[in-house]
């Protein structure tokens, strides 16, 4: 009895000790009161996330054109050839300028001049002149210039259109690898269902424990090709950012519907606009012409040149308006000079030939642009149509494939179907959904590469 009260105590005063221990420790685990968060905790909160641009084709197109090197770089040999074109057009008009000279020669004894260059012994110049010189040359190279600027302007075009072809394939690049990887979430999670299906029918001992052995590689396969598709998302979008943002930033989503209905002109449209506004041929014949002017400013070394001056101001012994005498110095001259060309050895020829050359060759480039647009037209517009016959295809085919799909499976469920029934219709629907968004995107990068022929610079 004695001991049976001494347990009874010990383990009485162990249970007093154990719940004051509990009762301090949770008083030190007590949240400090609010004033007395430290201050630096305010500067732990991130800063705010800043909202997701939505890019429509358009606005990607403006971005592009603003960081692409290679278009701004075909811009700035444009705004370089017209700034040639005004260095050109300045020969042609007069010029003025305001000359100041003074003039000593040596004086011997008595003052007499003993250096006879000079008109007097103290010669003061101060007088305006103005300069026309008229000559064939100069007109061709006027010409020659504003020929040059057309065909830098033409190449600016070029590079522009191809940029829009780049844009057009980076932005729906990135719709169609959303598209597949939400489509790789789906197949995901309905291998995760017929998974857990084989697992249920196993344990009611209506399958084989190989169904569930295919079921779980399905599943893994799926879940790999999900992984491949966030992968793909990831480095299209990277692309894309590379190409529209100068400093690079993946906050972004897409404003576009890839599977939108876009109408494909006809054939007869497409080579009306390209004959008219094709940059290729535009820049084929601004190359004609520039050549045919360099023939003309060739031939200009035949011909006589005139030049006319007119002189207005002091020329004079003394630096005044008066001379001592009271006479105005104030005065006036003018002269005209003809060159005429006589003899410089067949270099004037030479040049002509020259540039007769350039002429040959342009034409022949002229004429070969002209046999590829057409060409290219015919080939650009099978491959739209092609591609747009087809999609129209691959979009009922992912349609069947789902259904189909839907249809295994529940005859799977009925027992009417075999585990390599349902995982062939799987993949069939994976195949079938990832070949209709690749068509879309070839439709649409179709449709840009052939606007690149018709001068058209965006793609609907």
């Amino acid at each position: 009895m004695k001991t049976l009260r001494i347990l009874v105590l010990s383990w009485t005063s162990a249970a007093a000790l154990f719940v004051s221990l509990v009762g301090s420790a949770g008083a030190q685990e007590l949240p400090a009161p609010a004033n007395t968060i430290p201050a630096n905790n305010a500067q732990q909160v991130p800063p705010p996330t800043p909202p997701v641009l939505r890019l429509t084709l358009e606005d990607a197109l403006a971005r592009a054109r603003k960081n692409s090197t290679q278009f701004l770089g075909a811009q700035t040999d444009a705004a370089i050839a017209r700034q040639y074109r005004y260095q050109a057009a300045a020969p042609l008009l007069p010029t003025f300028t305001y000359n100041n000279e003074a003039l000593y020669s040596q004086l011997g004894s008595g003052n007499s001049v003993k250096f006879i260059a000079n008109n007097a012994a103290h010669e003061y110049v101060s007088q305006a002149n103005v300069h026309e010189s008229i000559d064939l040359l100069s007109v061709s190279n006027y010409r020659r210039a504003s020929a040059a600027s057309a065909f830098a302007k033409a190449r600016a075009e070029i590079a522009s259109r191809g940029l829009v072809v780049t844009v057009v394939q980076g932005y729906y690049a990135v719709a169609a690898a959303q598209q597949k990887l939400e489509a790789a979430k789906k197949n995901g999670d309905e291998g995760d269902s017929f998974l857990k299906l084989t697992q249920d029918l196993e344990r009611g001992g209506e399958v084989a424990h190989a169904d569930v052995i295919k079921a779980e590689l399905q599943v893994q396969d799926r879940h790999r090709q999900l992984l491949e598709a966030q992968l793909g998302l990831l480095n299209a979008r990277l692309n894309f950012a590379v190409l529209i943002f100068p400093d690079f930033s993946d906050n972004f989503e897409l404003a576009e519907d890839l599977h939108a209905s876009v109408p494909l002109p006809t054939l007869a449209e497409v080579q009306q606009r390209a004959a008219r506004d094709n940059p290729d041929l535009r820049a084929a014949l601004a190359a004609v012409q520039q050549a045919g002017h360099d023939v003309t400013g060739a031939r200009a070394g035949y011909l006589p040149s005139l030049s006319f001056d007119y002189w207005y101001g002091i020329d004079a012994p003394q630096f005044a308006v008066n001379g001592p005498n009271g006479v105005s110095n104030l005065g006036s001259s003018a002269a005209a000079t003809v060159n005429i060309p006589v003899w410089n050895w067949g270099a004037t020829q030479s040049r002509i030939k020259q540039a007769e050359l350039r002429r040959t060759q342009a034409q022949r480039e002229l004429s070969l642009a002209q046999r590829k647009l057409l060409a290219e037209i015919k080939s650009l517009y099978a491959e739209a149509e092609t591609a747009l016959n087809e999609l129209s295809g691959l979009s009922r085919a992912a349609e069947l494939s789902a259904e189909s799909l839907r249809l295994t499976t529940l005859r799977y469920k009925g027992g009417e179907a075999t585990v390599l029934e349902v995982v062939d219709a799987q993949t069939t629907f994976a195949q079938a959904n990832a070949a209709y968004q690749d068509g879309a995107v070839r439709y649409r990068v179709a449709l840009a590469n052939l606007q690149t022929l018709t001068g058209v610079l965006t793609t609907p």
